[in-house]
């Protein structure tokens, strides 16, 4: 069975008898391999390298790192194919879905082979009598990114070209769901004559994570996951003097108003939402209709997901691959498969606990205890061909941390032409 090592100082690194997790093929439940886990002992072997890297590649010519990112552009380019396969085998999304994640982390690439450009300073002269300005712009030093399972090259791509490009050398925590396409990215980068140290993979789980929040050494980290993780990422971090980027889970509305082309509505609803299985921040959870929008455009929906391919990645014409883990699918499958009537009874013994002032809070417990992300379950699933009217104006009405292809369609009164429809409060019924 593969075991996936971390990339240390242009090699390949493992310890012997160091923790390891699994990794599955989404499509069948097998497990193909173990990736190893690193220790704060590991994080720290591939700071200092990425250290000791620093001192010569912040010097390096600028036209030396444009030569070496357009012939890292030139291999990700060749090896696109094997890169999206990768992805495939551990993620589980289509080939062309995995293709169009490549071809997003491509145009990163592309973008700072302009990076000449990109770090040019200003000069200023009598900003007043005798004094002249100017601003340099010069890289940090060490810098780290965590990154999530669902696109495991385009997000890590967002990070690492551009810091390194920019005179930084980098350390990355890639998700240990899907952690092996970042080992052949590492190899395609010292394939393209990187210096050893510039970059570095580590794998594992939240102690990979703490020791990376905690190194002294470390000057930056960006991150994009969950909100609650970034929430905590961003805390820890900066309490510990780091510049922080986190980035955290979204969910978005589609509102389709009554003079919309329906069959193009219908077509971006149902690619938006079931493209990736739904595993992704831009996911279309919850289509909002106004007025008679839905009559018209529930069917095509129904119809275009009735035509959806669902297979393995790999198989030819799939257009939606499995769930990432079978832990993940039970997840969305219990919140769909969850009744409606139950939820809804939930979410109003929690505003009514909230309305009681701070001691029924206190006697509640803390406000983020209680469940969040499932509004858009307490209306049926699509599938039912069943819809509610809501309120467009209430603040609770936000999509939830699905994460899957699970979608509901909201049914709002249509809005007087002169009434703003964000100031519109629609009925609540069945």
């Amino acid at each position: 069975m593969q075991l996936l090592t971390h990339w240390i100082d242009g090699k390949n690194v493992h310890v012997n008898g160091s923790r390891t997790g699994p990794v599955f093929d989404p499509a069948t439940g097998e497990q193909t391999g173990e990736v190893a886990y690193a220790d704060a002992e590991m994080v720290d072997a591939a700071v200092r390298s990425a250290a000791t890297a620093f001192e010569t590649w912040k010097d390096a010519p600028l036209t030396r790192r444009q030569n070496i990112m357009f012939s890292f552009r030139e291999l990700v380019a060749k090896h696109r194919l094997d890169l999206a396969k990768a992805v495939t085998k551990e993620h589980g999304k289509t080939i062309d879905d995995a293709l169009g994640e490549v071809q997003r982390g491509l145009e990163v690439i592309e973008f700072v082979t302009n990076i000449a450009h990109l770090l040019k300073g200003e000069y200023s002269e009598q900003v007043s009598t005798g004094v002249d300005t100017f601003n340099l712009r010069q890289p940090l030093g060490v810098v780290a990114g965590i990154t999530p399972f669902n696109f495991p090259v385009m997000v890590p791509m967002w990070m690492y070209p551009v810091a390194i490009a920019c005179g930084n050398t980098f350390v990355l925590k890639p998700s240990e769901k899907d952690p092996g396409v970042n080992q052949l990215a590492a190899e395609l980068f010292a394939e393209a004559g990187l210096p050893e140290g510039v970059f570095n993979v580590v794998h594992g789980d939240k102690e990979a994570v703490d020791a990376i929040l905690d190194h002294p050494d470390i000057a930056a980290v960006s991150f994009v996951g969950s909100t609650p993780v970034a929430r905590a990422i961003w805390q820890r971090g900066t309490a510990n003097g780091k510049r922080v980027q986190a980035l955290g889970g979204a969910k978005n509305h589609m509102i389709v108003l009554p003079d919309a082309d329906m069959d193009l509505a219908a077509d971006a609803a149902v690619s938006a939402g079931f493209g990736s299985a739904g595993e992704r921040c831009m996911a279309i959870s919850v289509v909002v209709t106004v007025g008679d929008a839905a009559d018209r455009l529930l069917p095509k929906v129904r119809e275009r997901m009735s035509e959806l391919v669902v297979g393995p990645g790999e198989m030819e014409g799939a257009q939606m691959g499995p769930l990432v883990t079978a832990a993940h699918r039970d997840r969305v499958r219990g919140y769909v498969d969850a009744d409606p009537d139950a939820l809804r009874a939930d979410d109003r013994r929690g505003r009514r606990r909230e309305g009681r002032g701070d001691a029924a809070r206190r006697r509640a417990g803390p406000r983020d205890r209680r469940p969040r992300g499932r509004l858009l379950l307490r209306t049926d699933p699509v599938r039912s061909g069943r819809a509610f009217h809501v309120d467009l104006h209430r603040r609770d009405l936000r999509p939830g941390a699905v994460g899957g292809p699970s979608r509901s369609l909201l049914r709002g009164d249509r809005p007087h032409q002169q009434q703003p429809l964000r100031k519109r409060h629609c009925r609540v019924h069945q």
